[in-house]
């Protein structure tokens, strides 16, 4: 199991199809997701707050240029359960990251930084990467 501030060295790659990255993983507390070109450009932030920066069962999308946060997008539902081991796919095309969450239900983050490919994928907070599957 991996655990807290994990960063790795991939490809993951737009095209026709777009490449899909699979992650199941159990939180407590936080968990965050980001992707990029590098550990200071981050093209996707994905972070769900159990309880955390005074927040409770919500989550947050964002990306970092230059190191500035832009808009955050926040969504409405929070199918997580502190603990439990739960299954997120992202599918990256060149316009936008879409993400299915445990609950079959989706959303689309746009690919701010426009590359097709991003060679960052990095984990962060009290979570425990049970396994990782790009294709």
């Amino acid at each position: 199991h991996l655990m807290m501030d994990h960063r790795f060295s991939m490809g993951f790659r737009s095209g026709e199809q777009g490449d899909v990255i699979n992650i199941c993983v159990s939180v407590h507390c936080r968990f965050t997701l980001d992707i990029g070109p590098s550990v200071d450009r981050i093209a996707f932030h994905f972070n769900a707050r159990f309880n955390a920066k005074g927040q409770i069962n919500k989550f947050v999308c964002n990306s970092l240029e230059a190191g500035n946060w832009c808009k955050e997008q926040h969504e409405d539902c929070f199918p997580f359960c502190e603990g439990k081991e739960f299954q997120i796919a992202i599918k990256f095309t060149p316009s936008e990251f879409v993400v299915t969450l445990p609950n079959g239900s989706t959303f689309c983050f746009p690919n701010r930084m426009g590359a097709r490919k991003y060679s960052v994928i990095g984990f962060g907070q009290d979570a425990e990467i049970r396994s990782i599957e790009i294709k």
